[in-house]
């Protein structure tokens, strides 16, 4: 149970680091190119 468990947050951290990575990327690759296009 506890090895079962374990496993399951481990997943779960690895899921969640992924996730934050990208959302801390997207918003940083829409800037650029917002940025390098002419918006006003």
């Amino acid at each position: 149970m506890y090895g079962a468990l374990g496993g399951y947050t481990r997943w779960a951290i690895v899921f969640l680091i992924i996730f934050v990575l990208f959302l801390l990327l997207v918003p940083y690759t829409t800037v650029t190119t917002c940025t390098t296009t002419p918006v006003y």
